[in-house]
């Protein structure tokens, strides 16, 4: 099962619609998964003539319009958290879990925990706008696919998008540069990794 992962698109703030690129990577998606900061359901819209799409509510998806932010309303495509069981893997989907980042393994797991409210084997975020991959001794990997509009927090470049592979009993996720093409994460699983974040992109 292919599945694509998008965060942080932040339209119309960081442009008008998502970059032909993004649409591209992920052409033959069998799902999509968005990790949340979408600001427009306009964006789930337009992805989903690809494939399925869900999304989580981030920080910025506030129900009414915020500043030149449309607003996010109440959708049975978006959840502050979702949870799905694919290919055997149990995957959680959510905004935020920055303060994972220089943390213990064992802080990491607690709040992933809290968070899903259960143990998952792959847990999906967003919010940073840098790609990630972290597999923790306890089973979990973190995964973060970056921003494709606004990579680091820069708007109106091309970022990343994440690229997910489920097979019974093993996974691979890949972000890939949307400029460059080259892959900044590539984590395989289920097991143990060292924690990988993806370059300043070269462009900027």
């Amino acid at each position: 099962m292919r599945i694509g992962v998008v965060s942080d698109t932040h339209v119309p703030e960081a442009g008008p619609d998502l970059p032909p690129e993004a649409y591209e990577a992920l052409a033959g998606s069998d799902l999509i998964l968005h990790c949340g900061d979408l600001h427009s359901l306009v964006v789930l819209d337009r992805l989903e003539h690809i494939a399925p799409v869900i999304s989580a509510r981030g920080n910025g998806d506030t129900l009414h319009p915020w500043h030149r932010r449309p607003g996010v309303p109440e959708d049975p495509r978006v959840s502050e958290v979702h949870l799905l069981e694919l290919e055997g893997f149990q995957l959680g989907i959510t905004h935020d879990l920055e303060t994972v980042e220089g943390r213990p393994e064992e802080y990491a797991d607690d709040l992933i925990r809290r968070v899903f409210g259960q143990r998952v084997d792959i847990a999906l975020c967003g919010h940073t706008h840098i790609p990630l991959g972290w597999g923790l001794s306890t089973g979990t990997t973190i995964l973060n696919p970056g921003s494709p509009t606004m990579p680091y927090g820069y708007p109106r470049i091309l970022g990343t998008v994440g690229l997910l592979t489920l097979t019974p009993g093993r996974f691979e996720f890949q972000a890939l540069d949307l400029y460059t093409g080259d892959f900044h994460i590539e984590i395989a699983g289920p097991g143990a990794a060292p924690l990988q974040k993806g370059p300043r992109p070269k462009h900027i």
